[in-house]
């Protein structure tokens, strides 16, 4: 079992937040690392791997990711650059669905928005390069096919 420690957003982002544990349970060579804080994007990447586990799930992603991207461009060719943010609707609606309807886990993006943004974008470059299958397999060494579940404490 590993428990890690995350941070609430608090009222103005993840800047300001007051620590909540939750707890996964994995197999994570034997040890047991407990009140852990993810402080860093290294410490974060292995969760974030964690709660993208299902090829589905990494596959909504890169589809969504890619018709934002499209539709970014589309904007700014057609001189609407200010409508920008509609081109968030397909790449959150997307990785939303797979969270909340495959991985059954509550985004990442919630939590961390800059450093779950960053790994997306790693995510996908790791998917193209054929890549992504070894980093699960690397952080995800399990028997049960959900190899991290959040427990709120």
């Amino acid at each position: 079992m590993l428990l890690v420690r995350l941070r609430d957003e608090g009222p103005i982002g993840p800047w300001i937040a007051q620590p909540q544990q939750i707890r996964l349970h994995a197999c994570h060579g034997g040890a047991e690392v407990t009140n852990r804080e993810i402080n860093s994007y290294e410490e974060f990447w292995p969760y974030y791997v964690s709660e993208h586990s299902h090829p589905a799930t990494r596959t909504l992603h890169l589809i969504g990711t890619l018709a934002a991207i499209g539709c970014l461009f589309i904007l700014v060719a057609a001189g609407r650059w200010y409508l920008f943010p509609l081109a968030l609707i397909p790449g959150y609606g997307c990785a939303w669905i797979g969270h909340f309807f495959i991985e059954h886990n509550k985004p990442a993006t919630f939590k961390y928005p800059l450093w779950s943004f960053l790994s997306d974008y790693k995510m996908i470059v790791l998917m193209l390069t054929g890549q992504m299958n070894r980093e699960v397999s690397r952080y995800t060494h399990h028997v049960s096919s959900k190899p991290f579940q959040v427990v709120r404490k």
